[in-house]
């Protein structure tokens, strides 16, 4: 296991990952929708906790390589792989997307939750794409609808949500797009109601539970009978030609 740091300083914002890593059932729903998408051989960048990582790495991949800047978050999933609380095939590096060797190729690529806080979307993606081999997919999960933008997420450094025609457009050269949908549609009022009543800049642990428990559900039943046309999450996935 290499720990590799970078040369500037990085500090993530937010305190919210441990609130949502109790969110099992958003879990679930999320990984249903991206493990099919999962290859051999997968680079999840902003790895965070490691939450993402349990939720969708189950040791059959021959390698999982978490990049995570902040430093401090990277030594708690380093944690996690000395207590074997991950599987053997997962390693971590506090570095970026740019600090790879060009010769690093990876046959998935995910951005869970991580792309509305990089400044330069449009060049991260191109960076994300020169590491992914033929036939490779790019996975992006992000909060959906600029319209929806809150204190909450100025709080934990979003500098953007997106809808699936602004995350499509950050499609790099040479790829397809395979799937492009929205999840959580039952999400949507609570986000709009947080924005438009609460203007809460953090989520209460009973509020998170309440989501997970109640509307989660709902949502994974509504989602697919409105055809994955609104939601509180955007997905769009990639596969280089």
């Amino acid at each position: 296991m290499t720990m590799i740091k970078t040369t500037e300083t990085f500090k993530y914002p937010g305190s919210e990952l441990e609130l949502f890593s109790h969110a099992l059932n958003w879990r679930r729903y999320r990984a249903a929708a991206i493990r099919p998408y999962i290859g051999s051989n997968v680079l999840e960048v902003g790895a965070g906790i490691g939450s993402t990582t349990s939720g969708l790495c189950n040791g059959s991949q021959d390698r999982w390589l978490c990049l995570e800047p902040d430093i401090q978050m990277a030594k708690t999933i380093e944690k996690l792989l000395q207590q074997k609380k991950l599987p053997p095939c997962c390693d971590v590096r506090s570095c970026r997307v740019k600090d790879l060797q060009e010769d690093e190729l990876f046959d998935t690529i995910l951005y869970i939750d991580v792309l509305e806080h990089i400044s330069d979307d449009a060049d991260e993606m191109l960076s994300a794409a020169s590491h992914l081999v033929s036939k490779g997919c790019l996975i992006v999960l992000s909060p959906a609808y600029p319209w929806l933008f809150s204190p909450f997420d100025k709080e934990i450094g979003h500098f953007r949500r997106y809808n699936r025609k602004s995350l499509s457009t950050l499609s790099p050269p040479g790829f397809v797009k395979v799937r492009s949908a929205y999840l959580d549609s039952m999400g949507v009022l609570l986000s709009l109601a947080n924005k438009l009543l609460l203007r809460a800049s953090y989520p209460t642990s009973t509020q998170i539970k309440m989501w997970d428990n109640l509307i989660v559900p709902i949502s994974r039943i509504l989602d697919p009978l409105v055809r994955y046309r609104f939601g509180r999450s955007v997905i769009v996935i990639w596969k280089r030609i």
